[in-house]
This record gives structure tokens, C-alpha cells and sequence, in this order.
């Protein structure tokens, strides 16, 4: 048996490969402004604030588009809503590189947005779909695409930055045109069977009490999320190589645990009880980071330590969803993610007005309480979560889809 799961794995047909390869490039899209983020600020005479909004536009429209992109794909199909999503991405990344002011930047990083929800709500189903080896060997594949992505994001954003804030736009440009022709070309098969999914979907998969319960839970996780990622490159004072640097260790902390930590943990824990274990360890590397925002090095300690806490609790919350409901699982994580992004949409901006009005501690803090409230939310409403905990098997396609939702926040 061992023999042929390498191959089964790693031997797949070109389309897969041309997917897989979008795939890299759109998770890099989540940390690739991240070095460059003091440099538009300077370079476009931006506030903090303003600067922040650029995850804020992002996110929101990410999360809201979310709540179509099902009924949407359902309709259109498959090849079709990846081809839409990568020119979005494509077109809206080039108006970001070209753009003058920090208003403009804002506007066209929420096209942007539009575009990664189309993608990355479709991508993986076409993967499982066309990898040869199984849905297994096609869900080790993904897991490698947004480990790779997480991680080199924040590097090029830092490499390119270097040489100009526009670099890192200009690169996306180019590796999701190359990603356009190639899912053009390669992406081929028999006709999809399509089955319509109601427009009302999303919406009425939120009146479950236990994924209500975990939806609002992560509005509170991404918080702290978002302030740790979105805000943490302007207290640390580096240019963009050295925060992309500082990121690039942050993201393969967090691809370690949430490949390889969190299904160990899992194995050996009920759900609930890593939830309300994790967060408060997150909570108090937060407050950690907000006492020693001033140091640098002690700061770069704490956002690494951060990625490894993230990572696990990326995974288990979006298996969680997973078992919340008797729901299609691409419905309830597109509902709990429409939520989720939510609280990263506002967390980045927050934390710039409060380091303005207060000190550079505060937003820490505040992402710290964001943080507990979210363990809060769990422990009060484990009696409606405690069919999570059960360890039954799921149908690794429905895994695959719903990690692909999930883990795109």
C-alpha cells in the first residue's frame, strides 16, 4: 500500500496541477500586502487607519460574496466561476498596482476580493473531481497548496517590496494571468452534473443553533487573527524584507499545525475542548505581543508562536462546521465564513484606531478579549456543540470542500 501512495499523490493530470498552482497563488494573496502595508502609508501619505482598510475591503466583500458564490457556481459551473474569479483577481490586482491613492487601492482590493471568492469557493471541488489517487491524494495536495501559499506570500510581498509597493500587485498580476491560461487550456472533461443550490441557502443555514454558536465564535478568533497579521507590521518597525521574513515564519508555523499538529490533537481530544484550550494560550501570546510591541525581536518570538496557536485552531473550527449540522457542508462553511470574514474585515482598522487613540499595547488587548469572548461563546454553548465532538468518519470530498472554505480566512 505504501508503495503507491506517492504516486497516487504526486502523479496527476495536468489540470489539476494548473488549478493547484491558482490555488498557491490566491492563499498568497492573503499576506501579500502585509510587508508592504508601512510603505503605502508613506508612499500614498496614509494614515494607519486607511492603510488598514485594505484587508477591511478585502475581507468584507470576501466574506459577503461568499454567501453567492455556491448558488452562483451551482449554475454557471465549475470551470467557469474559476475563470471569472482568476480575471477578477487578475484585472483588480493591475488597477491596485496602478493606482495613486490610498482610496483607489482600497476600492480595487474589494474587486479583488470578489474575485477570491469566486475562486477559492470552486477551486478544491475541481480538484477532487479530477485527481487521479482519490479525494484523499487531492486533499494532501490542497493542504500543500495553502501551506505554500500562506507561507510565500508574506516573503514576495517583502522581496518585491523592496523595489517598489507595486511590485507585490504586479507579481499577483502575473502569476494569476499565467494561472488564467493555464485552468483555460488545461481544465478539461465531460459536462458537469449541476445541481442547483437555493439562493436562500447560506442565509437559513445560520438559524442551526450550533453553527450560530460557532459562527460568532470566529467573528472573535479572526479578530485576534487579523490584528496579529494586519497590524503587527507597523509596531515591529522593519521594512518589507524583514517583515516579509518575519511573516514567511509566521505562515509555515501555521501550515505545520494545521497540516500535521491539529489532526494529531484532534485524535486525542474532543473538539470543544481544544477550542476553549487554544484560544486562551492565543490570548495570552496576544497580550504578550502588546507588553512587548517594543521590542522587536521578543514581538517576532510572539507572532511566530501565534502562527503554530492559529494553525491548530484553523482546523479544528472548520471541522467543527463540518459536524455542526446535517447541512450540505459547502452551505454551513460558506454561511459560517460570510461570518467569520467579518471580524476580520473590522479587526485591522480597530487596531490602528486604538494604537492612534491609546498606546501600541491596547489593540493587543483588544484582540486578547476578542480572543477569551470567543472561548466564552464555546464553553456556554457546548451543550449544543457536543455532537462535534463525536469522531465518525466524513466523507473526505464534503472534508476537502468545507477545509477549502474554512481555511481561506
Amino acid at each position: 500500500m505504501n508503495t503507491t501512495a506517492t504516486p497516487s499523490v504526486w502523479k496527476q493530470p495536468a489540470q489539476v496541477w494548473a488549478v493547484a498552482f491558482a490555488c498557491v497563488v490566491a492563499f498568497m494573496g492573503i499576506g501579500l500586502v502585509d510587508p508592504i502595508l508601512p510603505a503605502i502609508a508613506e508612499s500614498l501619505q496614509a494614515s494607519p487607519v486607511e492603510t488598514e482598510l485594505l484587508f477591511t475591503s478585502y475581507l468584507l466583500v470576501t466574506g459577503l460574496a461568499m454567501l453567492v458564490t455556491s448558488w452562483i457556481s451551482s449554475r454557471i459551473g465549475a470551470k467557469a466561476t474559476l475563470l471569472i474569479g482568476l480575471a477578477l483577481i487578475v484585472a483588480f490586482a493591475l488597477l491596485c498596482a496602478l493606482s495613486g491613492s490610498v482610496d483607489a487601492v482600497i476600492g480595487f482590493r474589494a474587486g479583488w476580493g470578489l474575485g477570491n471568492a469566486l475562486f477559492i469557493s470552486t477551486a478544491l471541488a475541481t480538484i477532487v473531481g479530477a485527481a487521479s489517487g482519490g479525494s484523499s491524494a487531492a486533499i494532501i495536495l490542497y493542504e500543500a497548496a495553502l501551506g505554500l501559499g500562506i507561507a510565500i506570500g508574506p516573503l514576495l510581498g517583502g522581496l518585491l517590496g523592496e523595489m517598489s509597493w507595486r511590485g507585490p500587485f504586479f507579481g499577483v498580476v502575473a502569476l494569476m494571468a499565467i494561472a488564467f491560461v493555464a485552468v483555460l487550456v488545461l481544465l478539461r472533461g465531460p459536462a458537469e452534473k449541476r445541481t442547483p443550490v437555493p439562493f436562500s441557502a447560506p442565509f437559513t443555514a445560520l438559524r442551526r443553533p450550533a453553527l450560530a454558536i460557532l459562527a460568532v465564535a470566529a467573528l472573535f478568533y479572526n479578530i485576534g487573527f487579523f490584528v496579529l497579521l494586519a497590524f503587527s507590521p507597523f509596531p515591529l518597525g522593519f521594512g518589507a524584507l524583514g517583515i516579509g521574513f518575519t511573516f514567511f515564519g509566521w505562515g509555515v508555523a501555521l501550515a505545520i499545525t494545521s497540516v500535521w499538529v491539529a489532526p494529531l490533537v484532534m485524535r486525542r481530544m474532543p473538539r470543544t475542548r481544544i477550542i476553549v484550550t487554544v484560544l486562551p494560550l492565543l490570548a495570552v501570546d496576544l497580550v504578550a505581543a502588546g507588553f512587548l510591541a517594543g521590542d522587536p525581536a521578543a514581538l517576532v518570538v510572539c507572532i511566530i508562536i501565534g502562527g503554530l496557536l492559529l494553525g491548530i485552531m484553523n482546523t479544528v473550527l472548520t471541522e467543527a462546521v463540518m459536524e455542526a449540522t446535517d447541512l450540505p457542508r459547502s452551505v454551513a462553511s460558506s454561511s459560517y465564513s460570510a461570518v467569520r470574514f467579518l471580524g476580520g474585515a473590522m479587526a485591522p482598522p480597530l487596531a490602528a484606531l486604538l494604537w492612534h487613540s491609546f498606546n501600541v499595547t491596547v489593540p493587543y488587548l483588544f484582540a486578547a478579549a476578542s480572543v477569551l469572548i470567543a472561548a466564552l461563546t464555546v464553553f456556554l454553548g457546548r451543550r449544543a456543540l457536543a455532537h462535534i465532538d463525536s469522531h465518525g468518519a466524513v466523507p473526505a470530498a464534503e472534508d476537502a470542500q468545507a477545509i477549502l472554505v474554512g481555511d481561506a480566512a
